[in-house]
């Protein structure tokens, strides 16, 4: 028996060109629980190119929604999900594509998510993300069993080694403050936003904070 869920994508669907991103976006929502991967990758389609406000929707946020009927929260976890797969691991979404791979054996959003969490965290080190890659896309662990293994681990390493960790969190924090005021120096400095002094002064404090990561 179809849900009033099911039944309202479909008859969304049926005023839709078929080989349109629209179509394809609901056809993988209509297919969520078995193939959440196709639906991250149109889901980041649509939002990298803004082709949600071609059909009449000003935010991602409404459209995700009222179109589709998923929060916001759920749908940048699953299109960050399916991005760092494809950034990540080229080859184990080609798997997933050529449907070598059962629906059964693909992990979880939420695990995924939580993987990609950790590939960015500072006291992760390489082993432990090799461990935790397999334990997601391999043998398919369930999330809550990862948060659980994953906050543990960083407690454990928070409590043996509290002033390296300190130090790498400051690392961290110093080498992202870094970047974002480049980025923002190059376009303040090319559009001529602010005086050349206070340009000056930018390049200053950032060659301060790069001093105090070298």
């Amino acid at each position: 028996m179809k849900t009033k869920s099911l039944e309202r994508l479909e008859e969304k669907m049926g005023g839709i060109e078929q080989d349109s991103i629209r179509y394809r976006v609901l056809q993988s929502a209509k297919n969520f629980k078995t193939s959440w991967i196709d639906l991250g990758q149109a889901l980041y389609s649509v939002w990298k190119d803004k082709a949600y406000k071609e059909w009449g929707f000003l935010t991602f946020d409404a459209y995700a929604q009222k179109e589709i009927g998923i929060k916001k929260a759920t749908a940048m976890k699953l299109l960050k999900s399916y991005y760092f797969l494809e950034k990540e691991e080229p080859v184990y979404l080609q798997k997933e594509h050529s449907g070598s791979m059962s629906p059964a054996a693909v992990p979880s959003y939420e695990s995924v998510n939580l993987l990609r969490l950790a590939k960015n965290k500072t006291n992760i080190d390489r082993d432990d993300y090799q461990r935790f890659r397999k334990d997601v896309l391999e043998m398919g662990k369930d999330p809550s069993q990862f948060k659980r293994d994953l906050t543990t681990l960083i407690r454990e390493r928070e409590e043996l080694e509290p002033a390296e960790a300190r130090q790498r969190r400051k690392m961290a924090v110093v080498k992202r403050l870094v970047s974002s005021l480049k980025t923002l120096n190059a376009d303040i400095e090319s559009q001529k936003l602010l005086p050349a002094n206070l340009i000056k002064e930018i390049s200053i404090l950032i060659n301060k904070l790069e001093a105090e990561i070298a």
